[in-house]
Protein backbone atom coordinates (compact mmCIF):
# COMPACT_ATOMS: atom_id res chain seq x y z
CA UNK A 1 0.00 0.00 0.00
CA UNK A 2 2.85 2.34 0.72
CA UNK A 3 4.07 1.94 -2.87
CA UNK A 4 0.61 2.64 -4.26
CA UNK A 5 0.31 5.68 -2.03
CA UNK A 6 3.60 7.07 -3.28
CA UNK A 7 2.53 6.48 -6.89
CA UNK A 8 -0.75 8.35 -6.32
CA UNK A 9 1.11 11.25 -4.76
CA UNK A 10 3.49 11.51 -7.70
CA UNK A 11 0.59 11.33 -10.14
CA UNK A 12 -1.26 14.14 -8.38
CA UNK A 13 1.92 16.23 -8.35
CA UNK A 14 2.39 15.69 -12.10
CA UNK A 15 -1.19 16.70 -12.89
CA UNK A 16 -0.86 19.81 -10.72
CA UNK A 17 2.40 20.78 -12.46
CA UNK A 18 0.77 20.35 -15.88
CA UNK A 19 -2.19 22.53 -14.95
CA UNK A 20 0.13 25.19 -13.59
CA UNK A 21 2.15 25.18 -16.81
CA UNK A 22 -1.02 25.65 -18.86
CA UNK A 23 -2.16 28.51 -16.65
CA UNK A 24 1.22 30.21 -16.94
CA UNK A 25 1.21 30.08 -20.78
CA UNK A 26 1.05 33.61 -22.28
CA UNK A 27 -2.41 34.45 -23.55
CA UNK A 28 -2.87 36.79 -26.52
CA UNK A 29 -4.65 39.90 -25.48
CA UNK A 30 -6.48 39.83 -28.82
CA UNK A 31 -7.44 36.17 -28.67
CA UNK A 32 -11.12 37.04 -28.95
CA UNK A 33 -10.75 39.84 -31.52
CA UNK A 34 -11.44 39.34 -35.23
CA UNK A 35 -8.46 38.78 -37.50
CA UNK A 36 -7.85 40.76 -40.69
CA UNK A 37 -5.31 39.64 -43.28
CA UNK A 38 -3.41 42.41 -45.04
CA UNK A 39 -1.94 41.89 -48.53
CA UNK A 40 -0.19 44.40 -50.80
CA UNK A 41 -0.61 44.77 -54.55
CA UNK A 42 2.37 46.97 -55.39
CA UNK A 43 3.66 47.69 -58.90
CA UNK A 44 2.70 45.90 -62.09
CA UNK A 45 0.09 43.16 -62.08
CA UNK A 46 1.69 39.97 -63.39
CA UNK A 47 1.76 36.22 -62.91
CA UNK A 48 3.71 36.54 -59.65
CA UNK A 49 1.00 38.73 -58.15
CA UNK A 50 -1.60 36.20 -59.35
CA UNK A 51 0.05 33.45 -57.31
CA UNK A 52 0.46 35.78 -54.35
CA UNK A 53 -3.22 36.84 -54.27
CA UNK A 54 -4.36 33.23 -54.67
CA UNK A 55 -2.13 32.26 -51.74
CA UNK A 56 -3.61 35.03 -49.57
CA UNK A 57 -7.20 34.05 -50.37
CA UNK A 58 -6.55 30.36 -49.69
CA UNK A 59 -5.00 31.16 -46.33
CA UNK A 60 -7.90 33.44 -45.38
CA UNK A 61 -10.41 30.73 -46.27
CA UNK A 62 -8.55 28.02 -44.36
CA UNK A 63 -8.15 30.13 -41.20
CA UNK A 64 -10.68 32.12 -39.19
CA UNK A 65 -10.12 35.38 -41.07
CA UNK A 66 -12.85 38.02 -40.93
CA UNK A 67 -11.71 40.01 -43.98
CA UNK A 68 -8.86 40.59 -46.43
CA UNK A 69 -7.55 44.13 -46.92
CA UNK A 70 -5.80 44.45 -50.30
CA UNK A 71 -3.60 47.56 -50.17
CA UNK A 72 -3.23 48.76 -53.78
CA UNK A 73 -0.77 50.98 -55.61
CA UNK A 74 -0.54 49.81 -59.21
CA UNK A 75 -0.36 51.38 -62.68
CA UNK A 76 -1.91 48.24 -64.18
CA UNK A 77 -0.51 45.13 -65.82
CA UNK A 78 -1.21 42.38 -68.30
CA UNK A 79 -4.80 41.39 -68.98
CA UNK A 80 -4.35 37.64 -68.38
CA UNK A 81 -3.04 38.19 -64.86
CA UNK A 82 -5.76 40.77 -64.19
CA UNK A 83 -8.45 38.28 -65.20
CA UNK A 84 -7.00 35.62 -62.90
CA UNK A 85 -6.93 37.98 -59.89
CA UNK A 86 -10.46 39.23 -60.59
CA UNK A 87 -11.73 35.65 -60.71
CA UNK A 88 -9.97 34.83 -57.44
CA UNK A 89 -11.47 37.84 -55.64
CA UNK A 90 -14.98 37.25 -56.97
CA UNK A 91 -14.94 33.65 -55.74
CA UNK A 92 -13.33 34.36 -52.37
CA UNK A 93 -15.44 33.15 -49.43
CA UNK A 94 -13.82 35.86 -47.30
CA UNK A 95 -14.86 39.50 -47.88
CA UNK A 96 -12.21 41.58 -49.67
CA UNK A 97 -11.60 45.30 -49.11
CA UNK A 98 -9.54 47.11 -51.77
CA UNK A 99 -7.67 50.02 -50.15
CA UNK A 100 -5.86 52.48 -52.45
CA UNK A 101 -3.07 53.58 -50.12
CA UNK A 102 -0.92 55.61 -49.31
CA UNK A 103 -1.45 59.19 -50.51
CA UNK A 104 -0.15 59.42 -54.06
CA UNK A 105 -1.04 55.82 -54.84
CA UNK A 106 -3.28 54.78 -57.73
CA UNK A 107 -5.36 51.92 -59.06
CA UNK A 108 -5.20 52.52 -62.79
CA UNK A 109 -5.87 50.38 -65.84
CA UNK A 110 -5.96 46.73 -64.70
CA UNK A 111 -5.96 48.04 -61.13
CA UNK A 112 -9.45 49.47 -61.67
CA UNK A 113 -10.77 46.02 -62.59
CA UNK A 114 -9.16 44.45 -59.52
CA UNK A 115 -10.59 47.18 -57.25
CA UNK A 116 -14.08 46.79 -58.68
CA UNK A 117 -13.88 43.03 -58.05
CA UNK A 118 -13.51 43.70 -54.29
CA UNK A 119 -16.50 43.81 -51.94
CA UNK A 120 -15.54 47.31 -50.73
CA UNK A 121 -13.33 50.00 -52.30
CA UNK A 122 -11.70 52.55 -49.99
CA UNK A 123 -9.31 55.34 -50.95
CA UNK A 124 -6.95 57.65 -49.11
CA UNK A 125 -7.21 61.38 -49.94
CA UNK A 126 -4.62 62.14 -52.59
CA UNK A 127 -5.08 58.91 -54.55
CA UNK A 128 -6.75 58.29 -57.90
CA UNK A 129 -8.39 55.55 -59.94
CA UNK A 130 -9.32 54.99 -63.60
CA UNK A 131 -7.50 55.16 -66.99
CA UNK A 132 -8.50 51.64 -67.99
CA UNK A 133 -8.50 51.76 -71.80
CA UNK A 134 -6.96 48.54 -73.19
CA UNK A 135 -3.58 48.97 -74.88
CA UNK A 136 -0.85 46.74 -76.25
CA UNK A 137 1.87 45.59 -73.89
CA UNK A 138 4.26 47.86 -75.81
CA UNK A 139 2.04 50.89 -75.04
CA UNK A 140 0.38 51.32 -78.44
CA UNK A 141 -3.33 51.36 -79.23
CA UNK A 142 -5.08 48.19 -80.37
CA UNK A 143 -6.69 49.07 -83.68
CA UNK A 144 -9.01 47.42 -86.17
CA UNK A 145 -11.47 44.65 -85.44
CA UNK A 146 -9.20 43.26 -82.73
CA UNK A 147 -9.31 46.62 -80.96
CA UNK A 148 -13.10 46.64 -81.04
CA UNK A 149 -13.33 43.10 -79.66
CA UNK A 150 -10.92 43.84 -76.82
CA UNK A 151 -12.62 47.13 -75.95
CA UNK A 152 -16.14 45.65 -75.93
CA UNK A 153 -15.01 42.75 -73.79
CA UNK A 154 -13.35 45.11 -71.29
CA UNK A 155 -16.45 47.34 -71.14
CA UNK A 156 -18.76 44.39 -70.44
CA UNK A 157 -16.41 43.03 -67.80
CA UNK A 158 -16.02 46.32 -65.90
CA UNK A 159 -19.78 46.96 -65.98
CA UNK A 160 -20.44 43.50 -64.52
CA UNK A 161 -17.90 44.06 -61.74
CA UNK A 162 -19.33 47.46 -60.82
CA UNK A 163 -22.98 46.36 -61.04
CA UNK A 164 -22.57 43.26 -58.91
CA UNK A 165 -21.27 45.44 -56.09
CA UNK A 166 -23.79 48.26 -56.64
CA UNK A 167 -21.28 50.84 -57.93
CA UNK A 168 -21.33 53.32 -60.82
CA UNK A 169 -21.11 51.10 -63.89
CA UNK A 170 -21.57 54.04 -66.31
CA UNK A 171 -18.48 55.85 -65.06
CA UNK A 172 -16.45 52.62 -65.05
CA UNK A 173 -17.39 52.12 -68.70
CA UNK A 174 -16.25 55.67 -69.42
CA UNK A 175 -12.92 54.93 -67.72
CA UNK A 176 -12.44 52.02 -70.12
CA UNK A 177 -13.59 53.79 -73.28
CA UNK A 178 -12.03 57.21 -72.67
CA UNK A 179 -9.37 56.56 -69.99
CA UNK A 180 -10.88 59.10 -67.58
CA UNK A 181 -9.49 59.26 -64.04
CA UNK A 182 -10.83 60.61 -60.73
CA UNK A 183 -9.43 61.36 -57.29
CA UNK A 184 -10.65 59.94 -53.98
CA UNK A 185 -13.26 62.66 -53.32
CA UNK A 186 -14.72 62.37 -56.81
CA UNK A 187 -14.65 58.57 -56.71
CA UNK A 188 -16.66 58.44 -53.48
CA UNK A 189 -19.03 61.18 -54.64
CA UNK A 190 -19.70 59.32 -57.92
CA UNK A 191 -19.96 56.00 -56.08
CA UNK A 192 -16.99 54.51 -57.91
CA UNK A 193 -15.44 53.91 -54.48
CA UNK A 194 -17.36 53.23 -51.26
CA UNK A 195 -15.56 55.40 -48.71
CA UNK A 196 -12.45 57.40 -47.78
CA UNK A 197 -10.10 56.60 -44.90
CA UNK A 198 -6.86 58.14 -43.65
CA UNK A 199 -5.22 54.84 -42.70
CA UNK A 200 -5.94 51.21 -42.03
CA UNK A 201 -7.19 51.55 -38.39
CA UNK A 202 -9.66 54.27 -39.39
CA UNK A 203 -10.76 52.13 -42.34
CA UNK A 204 -11.55 49.18 -40.05
CA UNK A 205 -13.51 51.42 -37.71
CA UNK A 206 -15.45 52.94 -40.61
CA UNK A 207 -16.54 49.60 -42.09
CA UNK A 208 -17.41 47.95 -38.76
CA UNK A 209 -21.02 46.78 -38.88
CA UNK A 210 -21.37 47.42 -42.62
CA UNK A 211 -23.49 44.98 -44.60
CA UNK A 212 -22.02 43.66 -47.85
CA UNK A 213 -23.64 42.24 -50.94
CA UNK A 214 -21.42 39.38 -52.10
CA UNK A 215 -21.05 38.46 -55.81
CA UNK A 216 -22.97 35.22 -55.22
CA UNK A 217 -25.99 37.19 -53.96
CA UNK A 218 -25.45 36.44 -50.28
CA UNK A 219 -25.22 39.04 -47.53
CA UNK A 220 -22.32 39.48 -45.09
CA UNK A 221 -21.74 41.84 -42.17
CA UNK A 222 -18.29 43.06 -41.18
CA UNK A 223 -17.49 42.98 -37.47
CA UNK A 224 -14.04 44.55 -37.42
CA UNK A 225 -14.04 46.71 -34.29
CA UNK A 226 -10.76 46.09 -32.49
CA UNK A 227 -9.62 43.69 -35.20
CA UNK A 228 -6.04 42.44 -35.24
CA UNK A 229 -4.27 43.07 -38.56
CA UNK A 230 -1.78 40.43 -39.69
CA UNK A 231 0.54 41.16 -42.60
CA UNK A 232 0.86 38.55 -45.35
CA UNK A 233 3.74 39.82 -47.52
CA UNK A 234 5.22 38.09 -50.54
CA UNK A 235 7.79 35.39 -49.84
CA UNK A 236 11.39 36.18 -50.72
CA UNK A 237 11.08 33.92 -53.76
CA UNK A 238 8.04 35.88 -54.98
CA UNK A 239 9.84 39.16 -54.35
CA UNK A 240 12.84 37.99 -56.40
CA UNK A 241 10.57 36.79 -59.20
CA UNK A 242 8.66 40.05 -59.16
CA UNK A 243 11.91 41.97 -59.61
CA UNK A 244 12.96 39.80 -62.56
CA UNK A 245 9.63 39.28 -64.23
CA UNK A 246 9.71 42.39 -66.40
CA UNK A 247 9.58 41.04 -70.00
CA UNK A 248 12.33 43.37 -71.19
CA UNK A 249 14.65 42.34 -68.35
CA UNK A 250 13.99 38.65 -69.03
CA UNK A 251 14.72 39.14 -72.74
CA UNK A 252 17.99 40.96 -72.06
CA UNK A 253 19.09 38.19 -69.69
CA UNK A 254 18.27 35.61 -72.37
CA UNK A 255 20.36 37.40 -75.01
CA UNK A 256 23.23 37.90 -72.57
CA UNK A 257 23.17 34.19 -71.73
CA UNK A 258 23.33 33.14 -75.38
CA UNK A 259 26.08 35.65 -76.23
CA UNK A 260 28.17 34.67 -73.20
CA UNK A 261 27.97 30.95 -73.91
CA UNK A 262 28.72 31.48 -77.61
CA UNK A 263 31.82 33.60 -76.89
CA UNK A 264 33.03 30.95 -74.45
CA UNK A 265 32.56 28.20 -77.03
CA UNK A 266 34.36 30.13 -79.77
CA UNK A 267 37.12 31.35 -77.42
CA UNK A 268 37.88 28.42 -75.10
CA UNK A 269 39.53 29.44 -71.86
CA UNK A 270 38.05 32.94 -71.67
CA UNK A 271 36.03 31.76 -68.62
CA UNK A 272 34.38 35.12 -67.80
CA UNK A 273 31.94 35.13 -70.76
CA UNK A 274 30.92 31.58 -69.92
CA UNK A 275 30.34 32.37 -66.24
CA UNK A 276 28.31 35.49 -67.10
CA UNK A 277 26.36 33.54 -69.69
CA UNK A 278 25.45 30.69 -67.35
CA UNK A 279 24.37 33.04 -64.54
CA UNK A 280 22.32 35.13 -66.97
CA UNK A 281 20.75 31.97 -68.37
CA UNK A 282 19.64 30.80 -64.94
CA UNK A 283 18.17 34.21 -64.14
CA UNK A 284 16.45 34.28 -67.54
CA UNK A 285 14.83 30.91 -66.86
CA UNK A 286 13.65 32.16 -63.47
CA UNK A 287 12.22 35.33 -65.03
CA UNK A 288 10.58 33.54 -67.94
CA UNK A 289 9.00 30.98 -65.62
CA UNK A 290 6.83 33.77 -64.21
CA UNK A 291 5.77 35.15 -67.60
CA UNK A 292 3.17 33.90 -70.08
CA UNK A 293 5.48 32.33 -72.66
CA UNK A 294 4.44 31.71 -76.25
CA UNK A 295 5.89 28.34 -77.32
CA UNK A 296 6.09 29.47 -80.94
CA UNK A 297 8.32 32.39 -79.94
CA UNK A 298 10.63 30.08 -77.97
CA UNK A 299 11.00 27.70 -80.94
CA UNK A 300 11.75 30.57 -83.33
CA UNK A 301 14.46 31.99 -81.05
CA UNK A 302 16.09 28.58 -80.62
CA UNK A 303 15.90 28.07 -84.38
CA UNK A 304 17.53 31.48 -84.91
CA UNK A 305 20.55 30.64 -82.77
CA UNK A 306 20.72 27.20 -84.37
CA UNK A 307 21.05 28.91 -87.76
CA UNK A 308 23.76 31.22 -86.39
CA UNK A 309 25.82 28.30 -85.12
CA UNK A 310 25.25 26.25 -88.30
CA UNK A 311 26.56 29.15 -90.38
CA UNK A 312 29.84 28.93 -88.47
CA UNK A 313 30.24 25.30 -89.55
CA UNK A 314 28.79 25.30 -93.06
CA UNK A 315 30.23 27.36 -95.96
CA UNK A 316 27.02 29.32 -96.62
CA UNK A 317 28.78 32.71 -96.30
CA UNK A 318 26.10 34.41 -94.20
CA UNK A 319 22.87 33.10 -95.72
CA UNK A 320 21.95 31.17 -92.57
CA UNK A 321 22.84 34.17 -90.41
CA UNK A 322 20.40 36.35 -92.36
CA UNK A 323 17.69 33.74 -91.83
CA UNK A 324 18.60 33.61 -88.14
CA UNK A 325 18.09 37.37 -87.78
CA UNK A 326 14.61 37.11 -89.30
CA UNK A 327 13.71 34.19 -87.04
CA UNK A 328 15.05 36.09 -84.01
CA UNK A 329 12.91 39.14 -84.80
CA UNK A 330 9.75 37.04 -85.15
CA UNK A 331 10.50 34.92 -82.10
CA UNK A 332 11.24 37.94 -79.91
CA UNK A 333 7.98 39.61 -80.94
CA UNK A 334 6.00 36.50 -79.99
CA UNK A 335 8.02 35.39 -76.95
CA UNK A 336 5.99 37.08 -74.17
CA UNK A 337 2.21 36.94 -74.50
CA UNK A 338 1.11 39.75 -72.17
CA UNK A 339 -1.70 41.17 -74.24
CA UNK A 340 -4.08 40.50 -77.10
CA UNK A 341 -1.37 41.19 -79.68
CA UNK A 342 1.20 38.97 -77.98
CA UNK A 343 3.89 41.69 -78.19
CA UNK A 344 5.32 41.83 -74.67
CA UNK A 345 8.83 43.17 -75.40
CA UNK A 346 9.73 46.68 -76.47
CA UNK A 347 10.08 46.86 -80.28
CA UNK A 348 13.23 48.95 -79.87
CA UNK A 349 14.74 46.27 -77.67
CA UNK A 350 13.83 43.58 -80.19
CA UNK A 351 15.50 45.48 -83.03
CA UNK A 352 18.52 46.22 -80.83
CA UNK A 353 18.85 42.54 -79.92
CA UNK A 354 18.67 41.53 -83.59
CA UNK A 355 21.32 44.09 -84.57
CA UNK A 356 23.59 42.98 -81.71
CA UNK A 357 23.14 39.34 -82.71
CA UNK A 358 23.93 40.15 -86.34
CA UNK A 359 27.05 42.07 -85.31
CA UNK A 360 28.36 39.36 -82.98
CA UNK A 361 27.65 36.40 -85.23
CA UNK A 362 28.86 38.34 -88.27
CA UNK A 363 32.19 38.96 -86.54
CA UNK A 364 32.52 35.31 -85.49
CA UNK A 365 31.45 34.15 -88.97
CA UNK A 366 34.11 36.31 -90.61
CA UNK A 367 36.75 34.76 -88.37
CA UNK A 368 35.50 31.30 -89.29
CA UNK A 369 35.62 32.04 -93.04
CA UNK A 370 39.18 33.34 -92.73
CA UNK A 371 40.18 30.25 -90.73
CA UNK A 372 38.66 27.93 -93.37
CA UNK A 373 40.60 29.68 -96.14
CA UNK A 374 43.98 29.13 -94.48
CA UNK A 375 46.17 26.13 -95.43
CA UNK A 376 46.28 23.22 -93.04
CA UNK A 377 49.00 23.28 -90.40
CA UNK A 378 48.61 19.70 -89.19
CA UNK A 379 49.43 16.33 -90.71
CA UNK A 380 51.60 15.80 -93.78
CA UNK A 381 50.64 19.14 -95.36
CA UNK A 382 52.10 21.05 -92.43
CA UNK A 383 55.68 20.48 -93.74
CA UNK A 384 55.03 21.76 -97.27
CA UNK A 385 56.85 25.07 -97.63
CA UNK A 386 58.87 24.64 -94.42
CA UNK A 387 62.55 25.67 -94.44
CA UNK A 388 65.28 23.43 -93.10
CA UNK A 389 69.04 22.86 -93.21
CA UNK A 390 71.03 20.06 -94.81
CA UNK A 391 72.79 17.85 -92.23
CA UNK A 392 74.12 15.22 -94.67
CA UNK A 393 74.93 16.07 -98.32
CA UNK A 394 72.05 15.40 -100.67
CA UNK A 395 73.50 13.47 -103.58
CA UNK A 396 70.66 13.32 -104.30
CA UNK A 397 69.56 11.71 -101.01
CA UNK A 398 70.68 12.62 -97.51
CA UNK A 399 69.48 14.06 -94.18
CA UNK A 400 67.88 17.45 -93.49
CA UNK A 401 66.79 19.07 -90.24
CA UNK A 402 63.21 20.42 -90.59
CA UNK A 403 60.60 21.38 -87.98
CA UNK A 404 62.79 20.28 -85.07
CA UNK A 405 63.53 16.78 -86.42
CA UNK A 406 65.89 14.93 -88.81
CA UNK A 407 64.26 13.74 -92.01
CA UNK A 408 65.47 11.64 -94.96
CA UNK A 409 65.30 13.90 -97.97
CA UNK A 410 65.85 13.81 -101.72
CA UNK A 411 67.10 16.79 -103.74
CA UNK A 412 64.96 17.52 -106.77
CA UNK A 413 67.62 19.40 -108.72
CA UNK A 414 70.94 17.66 -108.08
CA UNK A 415 73.40 17.74 -105.19
CA UNK A 416 73.00 20.10 -102.22
CA UNK A 417 75.99 20.46 -99.85
CA UNK A 418 75.89 20.26 -96.03
CA UNK A 419 74.79 23.49 -94.30
CA UNK A 420 72.64 24.71 -97.19
CA UNK A 421 69.10 25.88 -96.53
CA UNK A 422 66.36 24.06 -98.37
CA UNK A 423 62.59 24.31 -98.80
CA UNK A 424 60.26 21.33 -98.57
CA UNK A 425 58.15 20.98 -101.72
CA UNK A 426 56.58 17.55 -101.20
CA UNK A 427 56.39 14.61 -98.85
CA UNK A 428 56.35 10.95 -99.80
CA UNK A 429 55.61 8.97 -96.66
CA UNK A 430 58.66 9.47 -94.39
CA UNK A 431 60.82 11.11 -97.08
CA UNK A 432 60.83 14.77 -98.08
CA UNK A 433 61.43 16.33 -101.48
CA UNK A 434 63.44 19.56 -101.11
CA UNK A 435 64.91 22.27 -103.31
CA UNK A 436 67.53 24.90 -102.52
CA UNK A 437 66.05 27.90 -100.71
CA UNK A 438 66.88 30.17 -103.67
CA UNK A 439 64.59 28.09 -105.89
CA UNK A 440 61.03 29.48 -106.38
CA UNK A 441 58.31 27.87 -104.28
CA UNK A 442 55.85 25.74 -106.27
CA UNK A 443 52.27 27.00 -106.73
CA UNK A 444 50.05 26.31 -103.73
CA UNK A 445 52.90 26.00 -101.25
CA UNK A 446 52.53 27.86 -97.99
CA UNK A 447 54.71 30.79 -97.02
CA UNK A 448 58.18 29.91 -95.70
CA UNK A 449 58.44 29.50 -91.96
CA UNK A 450 61.58 30.07 -89.91
CA UNK A 451 64.13 27.24 -89.99
CA UNK A 452 64.74 25.15 -86.91
CA UNK A 453 68.33 24.47 -88.02
CA UNK A 454 69.72 26.39 -85.07
CA UNK A 455 68.19 24.07 -82.51
CA UNK A 456 70.45 22.57 -79.86
CA UNK A 457 72.27 19.23 -80.48
CA UNK A 458 69.79 17.60 -78.11
CA UNK A 459 66.95 18.39 -80.56
CA UNK A 460 69.06 17.23 -83.51
CA UNK A 461 69.12 13.75 -82.09
CA UNK A 462 65.34 13.37 -82.67
CA UNK A 463 64.86 10.78 -85.39
CA UNK A 464 61.31 11.31 -86.56
CA UNK A 465 61.04 10.22 -90.20
CA UNK A 466 64.10 7.97 -90.18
Amino acid sequence: MSGLTRWLCWSRAGVAAGLAALLLQPVRADAGSPLVLKAELEGDINTVTVGYIEQVVKRAESERIEAIVLVMNTPGGDSNSMDAIVTTLLNSRVPVIAFVYPAGARADSAGLFVAQAADLVAMVPGTNVGSAHPIQASGGDITGDLGKKVLNDAVTRIRNLASVHGRNADWCEQAVRESVNVNADQAVGMHVADLKARDLPSLLMAVDGRALRRPDGSQARLELAGATVEDNPMTWVQQALNALIDPNVAYLLLLLAVFGVLVELTTPGAILPGVVGVISGILALVALSGLPINLGGVVLILFAFGLFIADLKAPTHGILTAGGVIALLLGSALLINTGPTGLGISPWLIVGGAVASLGLFGFVLRKAIVARSRPAYVGAESLIGAIGKVREPLAPQGMVFVAGALWRASAAGGQIPTGSEVRVVARQGLELDVVPLEAPAPAGASQPRPSNSEESPRKEERTEGI
